[in-house]
């Protein structure tokens, strides 16, 4: 009978998570915290650190990451959470990060060594529609990434993806926190086809010969079709690519490296199994118009693991050069169900088998105002 216990427990956590992403869906969208009227302020946040990866405390074995800890976040404010798009300064010491529900977060990124250790000097902030006017409906407070444009998570220009209303915007970042939008990127034809399935994640090349580029993802597949759509905007102008469909795994955020190789964070969700993260390496040359990526994949990992829903990556290096990529779980505003966790790996370059295939403007060009 003892056999059957790890089954029994597996079953359970798996009804338990299918219960939390219930909370992610459109009709759940008034559970989330009204925060039209917010100002800017700071707020306390309590880290717990998480040792291992492996929830039965097994050592992380990976050819190319290594674990380099994480945090389970909590807060006392009632508007912390839902953390759905994340980016850190280049020495991976500051953070900012916006929320489904129309929220923005600056802090200080502390370290103990190598491993992550909390979360300091912490604001949060609502962001705004076009000269300041507050955001006043829900579907248009669903922000889902931010990239950073120009200078740091402090200060410095970004890029900010929302979904239900889609729009891509142009922010400036001060010690205040977030102004509202300068202006908006012209957005390809077929965001008239997302639906639900929006601009989810963002990035700005790093390096390669599209250095500075602005790179976007839709969520899924639109209707009808396999392949992902990926756009890269040159010259103001977004040019499609496609990134091919691995198991029915959704595209969440994904991170530009130095080299113009872009690392994808991906999710799926299936009630019998519960959720699943992946992470995928993008190679530079295929992150082009008219191109179709596959790349390779980093990470499988499961619920036996310490995730969650896993929506928010950013890409940083250490003083020795090492590459950290960095995720934040938006925990949908259901603390009882899901955490907001913050998980740290090393990227190392050890290649893996190819993964299986399944059947920037330097100035933004700016649109008709929008929320």
């Amino acid at each position: 009978m003892d056999r059957l216990k790890p089954v029994r427990t597996r079953r359970i956590a798996n009804v338990v998570t299918a219960a939390a992403m219930l909370v992610a869906s459109p009709v759940a969208a008034q559970w989330k915290p009204d925060t039209t009227t917010i100002s800017p302020h700071a707020i306390e946040i309590n880290a717990r650190p998480i040792a291992t990866f492996a929830k039965n405390g097994t050592p992380f074995v990976n050819a190319r990451l290594d674990w380099r800890g994480g945090l389970v976040l909590t807060s006392p404010s009632k508007n912390f959470g839902g953390w759905s798009g994340l980016a850190l300064s280049r020495d991976g010491k500051s953070l900012v990060s916006v929320s489904d529900a129309g929220l923005w977060m600056t802090a200080e990124v502390d370290y103990d060594a190598e491993r992550l250790k909390g979360l300091r000097s912490a604001r949060i902030g609502a962001l705004k529609a076009i000269k300041g006017k507050p955001l006043t409906r829900a579907r248009d407070r669903d922000a889902e990434a931010i990239a950073i444009a120009s200078g740091s998570p402090a200060k410095g220009t970004a890029y900010i993806a929302f979904e239900q209303h889609d729009r891509i915007g142009v922010f400036d970042i001060s010690p205040k926190g977030i102004g509202p939008p300068k202006s908006y990127l012209t957005l390809p034809a077929e965001a008239s086809r997302m639906r639900m399935d929006g601009f989810e994640s963002l990035t700005v090349l790093a390096g390669g010969p599209r250095k500075g580029a602005l790179v976007g993802f839709a969520e899924n597949p639109l209707r009808g079709e396999k392949l992902h759509r990926g756009w890269i905007w040159i010259g103001g102008v977004p040019r499609g690519f496609t990134v091919a469909g691995l198991g029915g795994f959704s595209i969440t955020d994904a991170a530009s490296l130095s080299d113009g190789r872009v690392v994808l964070v991906e999710r799926r969700f299936r009630w019998l199994e519960g959720l699943r993260i992946r992470l995928r390496l993008l190679p530079a040359d295929a992150i082009k118009p008219g191109a179709t990526a596959t790349g390779d994949v980093l990470l499988e990992a499961d619920t036996s693991q310490e995730i969650d829903n896993l929506e928010g990556l950013a890409v940083s290096e250490t003083e020795a050069g090492e590459t950290i990529l960095t995720m934040i779980s938006d925990d949908n505003f259901n603390r009882f169900l899901q955490r907001t966790v913050l998980l740290q790996f090393a990227l190392t370059e050890t290649k893996t088998a190819r993964a299986p295939e399944e059947a920037a403007p330097s100035e933004t060009e700016a649109k008709k105002p929008k929320p």
